[in-house]
């Protein structure tokens, strides 16, 4: 009988086998960002609430609809985190990174961020991203170098149909008069009151609405490409230079803005067809006066948020071959209590030469062993018996084939090495 129970709505679990996938494309991230030089933070799931008004933006959906905010019993006002480079660059900040060598500092992390929205597929209240940072650099070539890290990331999972939308939000330079001119032309639509006090706090959220009704208006809006100043200009052509250069592929999108009030030039999006609605699987952008905004010195920023979830979805919907390591390879089959004595110890030696290895435990006959064996997906049983013992061997069962014969327990862990290296 199940437990009376269950997640909370809008939580995504992973179980196994799918969990198993889930942690792989998390470690083939892991290894990128480590090949790149940027190192791990563990950070805070809750932070101080004002963080994100003052980080993210009051006018977003984000802070303004969507975070979990609640009051802790010394009167304080936390809030589980909504997104991840708010929090990042306060801990960066916080242990004086940006202190200790040459910038830019480079970072990643990982885990659940919360929002209060409405379930659907691929969009959770809790759901999880991989975020990596690059702080403390203007050089277009940081902004190259991220996006090409994530691009490289969905190749090496075996995605074929990610597209990489890329746009430029200028800066404070060019961005005051290109707002003007876009309040001027907004204030002459139709739109409702909620969207009209938007166009005074942050006119650019307004071009992200997604209702159709809004989009259709919209669609003549004068766009920040068109205004951008030489500085702005210059960075963006030389970030797609850069691009080109590492062979990543590029939409120019004019209109992208996303959800976010920090962004300012480089802001891209990676995107998958194959998922409808929620087709944004991660994104990122420049963030240049954010450590300002939170109280710190100013300090250039770029990065992104990819979703675990969403790329779950992608590769589920394309039927891409990437796969998780096999959590067993070698299963371990006694028969009788002096076996199963070896066969605990053989399994440690197995795990001790890097062969990921299991056992039938419970005493149980081998047809309920080898059950165990077939379900565990590992692609050879090892089958030890009091007559085995005595020979100083064990018979080694291929569970695809069936072929089966007699190995010296003296070299089995080298030949389980050797058929599994091939």
């Amino acid at each position: 009988m199940s437990s009376s129970f269950q997640a909370p709505k809008g939580v995504k679990e992973y179980a196994p086998p799918q969990a198993d996938l889930f942690y792989a494309i998390r470690e083939a991230f892991a290894e990128q960002a480590r090949l790149a030089g940027y190192g791990y933070l563990e950070l805070a799931v809750f932070e101080d609430t004002n963080l994100f008004k003052r980080g993210v933006g009051e006018s977003t959906d984000v802070v303004s609809k969507e975070m979990y905010t609640f009051e802790d019993r010394g009167g304080r006002s936390l809030t589980l985190r909504p997104e991840f480079t708010a929090t990042v660059l306060r801990s960066v900040l916080e242990h004086n990174l940006h202190k200790q060598g040459g910038l830019p500092v480079k970072v990643w992390t990982s885990g659940p961020a919360f929002r209060a929205e409405q379930p659907q597929a691929g969009r959770y209240r809790q759901f999880y991203q991989l975020d990596l940072e690059a702080i403390g650099s203007e050089d277009p070539q940081v902004d190259a170098e991220t996006i090409a890290i994530a691009a490289n990331w969905y190749k090496s999972l075996g995605l074929t149909q990610v597209r990489l939308l890329l746009n430029s939000l200028g800066c404070k330079e060019c961005r005051p008069a290109y707002r003007a001119l876009l309040q001027e032309f907004l204030r002459g639509l139709d739109l409702d009151d909620a969207t009209r006090a938007r166009i005074e706090i942050n006119p650019l959220r307004v071009l992200d609405d997604k209702r159709p009704k809004v989009r259709e208006q919209v669609a003549g809006a004068p766009l920040m490409a068109d205004h951008l100043c030489g500085d702005c200009k210059a960075h963006h052509d030389r970030v797609r230079e850069l691009l080109a250069d590492l062979g990543v592929a590029w939409e120019d999108t004019p209109t992208l803005v996303r959800g976010l009030d920090y962004y300012t030039r480089t802001t891209y999006e990676f995107d998958h067809p194959l998922l409808g609605a929620q087709s944004g699987i991660g994104g990122g952008g420049r963030y240049d006066g954010l450590s300002e905004d939170i109280g710190g010195p100013p300090l250039p920023g770029i990065g992104f948020g990819l979703g675990l979830d969403r790329t779950v979805l992608a590769l589920e919907a394309e039927g891409a071959a990437f796969a998780a390591k096999p959590r067993c390879q070698a299963f371990g089959v006694a028969l009788g209590e002096a076996a199963e004595r070896r066969v605990f110890s053989l399994v440690a030696e197995l795990r001790a030469a890097g062969i990921a290895a299991d056992m039938a435990f419970g005493g149980k006959k081998l047809k309920g062993a080898m059950k165990d064996a077939d379900r565990s997906g590992a692609r050879y049983a090892v089958i030890l018996g009091d007559r085995d013992l005595a020979a100083g061997e064990a018979q080694v069962k291929d569970l695809g084939s069936g072929d089966q014969d007699a190995v010296p327990l003296t070299e089995l862990t080298a030949t389980l090495k050797e058929r599994l290296s091939r």
